[in-house]
Order: structure tokens, then C-alpha cells, then sequence
């Protein structure tokens, strides 16, 4: 195969990181289900590269091969979920007496690790808006030793300048880890802009059926994958075999699959920005959108996601959201299927009520997941839906 440097996403996706199975040439890597792998000698130890599938599997090694080449980096580590890719980040970088910033919009799970557990290790934490760079500047310390942002964000789907950030941890030699969960390497690359780490959970758009749970760290560096790899090994959070397996497939139609359902985002977006029984809606491809400019010159694509509050508040939106008959009302994000969430209740529950409001998730926030239904039946569903209010 060519240089995969030579090629396109949408070739490397199918391609990157996987060869024909040596002894059958079966054109699918296969499912290495085994837990201890026989070795020929003592003197011979690990020569086939794997000794114990908590440290390493072929098909996980597959996967994390092809993530490495899609997100432009030196290595990549595959995780049992997108959390236990962002702990394995923290507890890596991290130690007591350590202050890492993180966005001040950041997913639930995120914001639970960093105020609940890291802190009884003496890990202490900023929330800050990373959408301004003074902000960075102004919460860092002696001590702090990560960055560590989302963007977009969720749900608000605010941005960080990831060019800007990463140039402010260069300065003070700190590592800038960026959660690129939302428009995945197709659409942004961090690493590119000077990131150190990508994180993802692929359990979203690498998957894309809702069929997996798993995460992923890429790095820019040897040292920093060392440092994952050896969290990722004596934590046990390595990605199963099958899980790999899956997101492997998943990982072939990714550019086609977001490609049409940031269509039908856009298209979903314009329809309520115009309808009358919404008040506001947020997608990173209307005009109306605060960051556009930076949208249109950090991806190259708008996402799947976008958000919005209809007229009458909190009771409206929960009467929308338990109306609709199409858009399904779950957790998760990224999948073919549409799925309508309200994170106050779901996602960000555990975030305290006033700094949920601070930072702009309001209690009828609607965030919309775009799936690949045709549009035309999705917008009926909401429309439907409107109509009852």
C-alpha cells in the first residue's frame, strides 16, 4: 500500500494501520479473543510482541494503528471508555500537589473526575474559559502542569482556540490535551495545531451504531505515550478485543457518515432558527453562531451537534423532548441513529445548578445528536412536536 502520509482521510480510514491476515489472508483483522499468549523460550520472551492482553492484543494494537495515522500522531492507546482515556491522561501528567485547567464547559464525566476523585489525591483543578486565551493565562500557577480542553464543548459547543492554548503550554513547557470527541480527526486536528494529546471516545463517531463503549488517546510524542501506556497497562482500562474490533469497522465509513448527518445538522439548525416557538439556537455552521470565524478556520466541518431552547422554558422543552416520536430520548452521541438529550438531567446532572448556569447550559437546553435518517422525517418529528406546545 502507498505511503499512508500519501493518501486521503477517507482512503486511510479503510486502510491505515491493518494488513491482510498473514496465514489466511483474511482482508479483516481478526478478533485475537485469547487472554495469555504462548511464548517459544525464556530467552525469547515477547518476541511475537504480546505476552498478556491486559498490557496488549493484535486487534486492539490494529485499531490504535489506525487512530495513530487518522489523528496525525506518533502513538495511540485504546481505553475501555472515553473517561478512561481522560483518567489514564490525568493520572499520567498528574501528581499531588499538581493543578491541571480544563475547560469551564466540559463534559459530565470529566467534571466529576476532577472535583470528586482527583482532588482526594491532591490534584487541584481550574475551570476556565478556554475561548480566551487572558483566561488561561490568568488562571495558571508554578504548579500547574496540563491543560486540558474541549472543543467544541458539551454541550454549548463553545470553542478554544486550539493554536492559541497549545502556543500559552508551550511557553510553560505543560502539555495541552484536547478532547476531540466531537468532530473526530476528520473534521479537526489538534495535534496539527500544536496539541500534545487527542482524546477521544470512541464509543461516539468511530463507532457510530451505538453498538460500543471505548475511548483513545493519541500523542505527538513518545514520552507522553509512555506515560499513557503505562497508566492504560497497571490500571487495566485497556479496550477489549471485541470493542476494537467493532470501531474498526466503524472507523471505515467515517467521513461519509459525518459528512451527511452535519447535512442534516445544518439543515435541522436553519429549520428551528426560523420557527416560531424557538427562542435560540446554537450550531457552529450559522451565521448566528458567536465563533463562526473560528469554526470555518479550526475544522473543517461543523459536527453533528447542535442545541436549542424553545419558547415557555424548562416545561416546554420537556414537553417537546417526551413528544417526539422519531429522535430518540437517550444518552450518547455521534451514532446513525438521532438522539434529542437534556443534559440538566442526563449528561450534567452532577454539575452544581449555579455553575451550570454560569457557564450556559440552561435547565431547557435541548442538545441534538443528528443521525442519518432522512431529514425531511426528522424535521417532521419536531415539527409535530412544536406543534403541541
Amino acid at each position: 500500500m502507498a505511503s499512508s502520509n500519501s493518501l486521503h482521510f477517507s482512503t486511510q480510514q479503510i486502510h491505515a494501520g491493518v494488513e491482510p491476515d498473514p496465514v489466511t489472508g483474511a482482508i479483516l483483522t481478526p478478533i485475537y479473543q485469547s487472554t495469555t499468549y504462548v511464548q517459544e523460550s525464556i530467552d525469547k520472551y515477547l518476541s511475537k510482541g504480546y505476552s498478556y492482553s491486559r498490557s496488549g492484543n493484535p486487534t486492539v494494537r490494529a485499531l490504535e494503528n489506525k487512530l495513530t495515522v487518522l489523528e496525525g500522531g506518533v502513538e495511540c492507546r485504546a481505553f475501555s471508555s472515553g473517561m478512561a482515556a481522560t483518567t489514564a491522561t490525568m493520572m499520567a501528567l498528574l501528581n499531588a500537589g499538581d493543578h491541571a485547567i480544563i475547560s469551564d464547559v466540559a463534559y459530565g464525566g470529566t467534571f466529576r473526575l476532577a472535583t470528586m476523585i482527583l482532588p482526594r489525591f491532591g490534584v487541584e483543578f481550574t475551570f476556565a474559559d478556554t475561548s480566551n486565551p487572558d483566561a488561561v493565562r490568568a488562571s495558571l500557577r508554578d504548579n500547574t502542569r496540563l491543560i486540558f480542553t474541549e472543543t467544541p464543548a458539551n454541550p454549548t459547543l463553545k470553542l478554544t482556540d486550539i493554536a492559541a492554548i497549545s502556543e500559552i503550554a508551550r511557553e510553560r513547557s505543560i502539555p495541552h490535551a484536547v478532547d476531540n470527541t466531537f468532530l473526530t480527526p476528520y473534521y479537526q486536528r489538534p495535534l496539527e495545531m500544536g496539541a500534545d494529546l487527542s482524546i477521544h471516545s470512541t464509543t461516539k463517531y468511530f463507532d457510530g451504531h451505538n453498538a460500543t463503549v471505548g475511548g483513545a488517546v493519541i500523542s505527538a510524542t513518545k514520552e507522553l505515550d509512555e506515560a499513557i501506556k503505562f497508566v492504560q497497562n497497571t490500571t487495566g482500562s485497556i479496550m477489549s478485543p471485541q470493542v476494537a474490533w467493532l470501531t474498526m469497522q466503524g472507523c471505515k465509513t467515517l467521513s461519509v457518515r459525518m459528512d451527511a448527518q452535519s447535512a442534516n445538522a445544518m439543515a435541522i439548525a436553519e429549520y428551528l432558527e426560523g420557527h416560531a416557538k424557538v427562542e435560540r439556537v446554537c450550531y457552529p455552521g450559522l451565521a448566528s453562531f458567536e465563533q463562526i470565524q473560528l469554526a470555518r478556520e479550526q475544522a473543517t466541518g461543523f459536527g453533528a451537534i447542535a442545541w436549542f431552547e424553545v419558547k415557555g422554558g424548562t416545561r416546554a422543552g420537556k414537553q417537546l423532548m417526551d413528544s417526539l416520536n422519531l429522535w430518540s430520548l437517550a444518552e450518547n452521541l455521534g451514532s446513525v441513529e438521532s438522539l434529542v438529550t437534556h443534559p440538566v438531567t442526563m449528561t450534567h446532572a452532577d454539575v452544581d445548578a449555579a455553575e451550570r448556569k454560569r457557564v450556559g447550559i440552561t435547565d431547557g437546553l435541548v442538545r441534538l445528536s443528528v443521525g442519518l435518517e432522512a431529514v425531511e422525517d426528522l424535521i417532521a418529528d419536531l415539527e409535530q412536536g412544536l406543534a403541541k406546545l
